[in-house]
C-alpha cells in the first residue's frame, strides 16, 4: 500500500465569476488571495475552506501563523468589570443583561471611581496588564461622558492598559474617551450579517459598524469579536470571521466568546456546540487575522483544561482573568494561574 503523503492542499473554490484556487502546504503559512474587492483580504470561500480542512492541518497552519507574529509561549491576561449592571433597553438573545428578559439579574447604578480603582488594583496584583470596564447600556449617554472619561483616567493612572464596552458611541464621544486615556474599546459583531437579526432586533448590524469606525477615527484600538455557539452553522461562523478579518484594518483585539447559557434568556436551551469547531474558530481567526490577539472570553469555565489548552494551540494568546465576567462566571484566579503554569505558558 502506498501511504506517501502529499504536503498540499489545493481545494478549489468557485468565486462568481470567475475560479480561484487557493494552496496550502504545511510548510508556509496561508497568505489570502487578492479579490476584485480592493478591501477583501479574504473573501468567504476562503475562509469556508479554511474551516473544512483536516482538524491537524488546521490546527498546523494556525500554529505557524501565531509563531510568526508572537511568542508561542506567552498570553496576555485582561480583567473585566461590570460598572453599570442590568436594565439595558437592547433584546440580545444571549444577554442575561437584558431588561427583556428575567434572569435574576438586579439592575444597578453605575460604579465610582474608588471601587473601580480597588477592583483595577486586584487585578493588577494577580497579573492583568488591561483592565476592561463594561456597562449594560443600548449608547453611552452624553451625561455619563465625563463619569466614564473620569474612571478610564483613574485606571490609566494605574499603569494599566484600559478598554470599555459601553455600547455605541457618537464621534464625538469617542474623542472623549480617548482623551482621557481610553486603549482599547470593545464592541463585537456578535454573529454574521445575515442572521444578526435572529438574535438582535433592537439594533443594525450597520449600527455596529458605525461604532466601530467612530472608534478608528478617534485613534483607538479596537477589540472586536463575536460569540459562537448561538445555533449558528459553520457557514454561518466563517461570516463572522469574514466580517472581522475585512475590517479595515482587522481588530487588535479579537474575543471570541463560547455562548453561556443562561436560564431566561432565548438562547439557554440551544443545543451546544461541539469543542472542536469552538477550537476550529479559534483557528481561522488566528490565521485570517495574524498580528491580533485573539482572546478566550466568555464560557470558559465550561471549557475545561483540555479544550482550552488546544484553543493556545490554534493560536489564542489572551484571556479574561478573574471569577466573574459581567454577571457570568469565569476561572478563578489559582486555577487559571495553574492551568497556564502546566502548559509552560507566561503570563504577559
Amino acid at each position: 500500500m502506498n501511504t506517501k503523503t502529499t504536503d498540499r492542499i489545493e481545494p478549489a473554490l468557485t468565486s462568481s465569476p470567475t475560479e480561484v484556487r487557493m494552496s496550502f502546504s504545511p510548510k508556509s503559512s496561508i497568505e489570502p488571495i487578492k479579490t476584485s474587492r480592493a478591501t477583501e483580504r479574504w473573501n468567504l470561500q476562503q475562509i469556508e475552506v479554511l474551516f473544512s480542512l483536516p482538524f491537524n492541518d488546521l490546527m498546523f497552519q494556525a500554529q505557524n501563523v501565531h509563531r510568526e507574529h508572537f511568542s508561542a509561549n506567552q498570553v496576555q491576561l485582561s480583567s473585566l468589570l461590570s460598572i453599570k449592571t442590568g436594565g439595558c433597553p437592547e433584546d440580545c438573545g444571549y444577554c442575561p443583561q437584558s431588561a427583556h428578559y428575567d434572569t435574576g439579574v438586579e439592575a444597578s447604578k453605575l460604579l465610582d471611581v474608588e471601587a473601580v480603582k480597588a477592583a483595577a488594583l486586584e487585578a493588577k496584583k494577580n497579573g492583568a496588564s488591561r483592565f476592561c470596564m463594561g456597562a449594560a447600556w443600548r449608547e453611552l449617554n452624553d451625561r455619563d461622558v465625563e463619569k466614564v472619561a473620569a474612571l478610564i483616567s483613574a485606571v490609566k493612572a494605574m499603569e494599566l492598559e484600559t478598554c470599555c464596552t459601553l455600547g455605541m458611541l457618537s464621534a464625538d464621544q469617542a474623542k472623549a474617551l480617548k482623551v482621557a486615556g481610553l486603549d482599547y474599546y470593545n464592541h463585537n459583531l456578535d454573529t454574521a450579517p445575515e442572521i444578526y437579526g435572529d438574535i438582535i432586533s433592537t439594533r443594525v448590524y450597520e449600527d455596529r459598524l458605525r461604532t466601530l469606525d467612530s472608534v478608528r477615527s478617534a485613534g483607538m484600538n479596537v477589540c472586536s469579536g463575536g460569540i459562537v455557539g448561538m445555533g449558528e452553522t459553520r457557514s454561518q461562523r466563517a461570516g463572522l470571521i469574514h466580517q472581522l478579518a475585512n475590517l479595515a484594518p482587522y481588530p487588535e483585539s479579537v474575543p471570541i466568546n463560547h455562548l453561556v447559557h443562561v436560564e431566561g434568556t432565548p438562547l439557554a436551551d440551544t443545543k451546544p456546540l461541539d469543542p472542536l469547531e469552538f477550537v476550529r474558530t479559534i483557528a481561522v481567526a488566528r490565521i485570517t487575522m495574524p498580528k491580533a490577539h485573539v482572546r478566550l472570553s466568555a464560557g470558559r469555565q465550561e471549557m475545561g483544561d483540555v479544550v482550552q489548552a488546544m484553543c493556545f494551540l490554534a493560536g489564542a494568546n489572551s484571556i479574561f482573568y478573574g471569577d466573574k465576567l459581567l454577571t457570568t462566571g469565569n476561572p478563578e484566579w489559582a486555577g487559571d494561574q495553574a492551568l497556564l503554569a502546566k502548559l509552560g505558558i507566561q503570563a504577559v
